[in-house]
């Protein structure tokens, strides 16, 4: 095999490793920056899996019935490179999140930014 045709296979295959990469969308594709909003409620429930962590939290409305959020984080990779874990999470604890606005208007869903426990300690979610 030629050198030539051994850098051509070699580009090729960077290129093939590199393209999901940039096929990921930012934030701002289903999010509303500037429109945050904050909720507390009862976690209830963490899902660590990959493209997105997301975390639900029980909220009481204004009519006394339970509406449960979801809110999406980044990628468990993301998060373990800061020390931050799946067991770091206290399901079944009272918390305020902070998130940022779904752009499609869903009152129930948002990208969280910040995690606040009763006992003041708080996971906060850089992007």
């Amino acid at each position: 095999m030629s050198k030539l045709m051994r850098i051509s296979i070699a580009i090729l295959g960077s290129l093939v490793a590199i393209v999901p990469a940039f096929a990921h969308h930012s934030i701002t594709a289903e999010f509303s920056p500037g429109k945050e909003f904050t909720v507390s409620g009862v976690l209830t429930r963490i899902e660590w899996t990959n493209p997105h962590i997301y975390w639900f939290v029980d909220v009481k409305n204004e009519n006394g019935q339970i509406e449960t959020y979801a809110f999406q984080g980044g990628p468990p990779s993301m998060y373990h490179r800061v020390g931050l874990r799946k067991a770091d999470w206290k399901v079944g604890e009272v918390v305020t999140v902070t998130a940022i606005a779904a752009k499609d208007g869903t009152k129930t869903l948002g990208f969280g930014e910040l995690v606040k426990y009763s006992d003041g300690h708080e996971i906060v979610l850089n992007h």
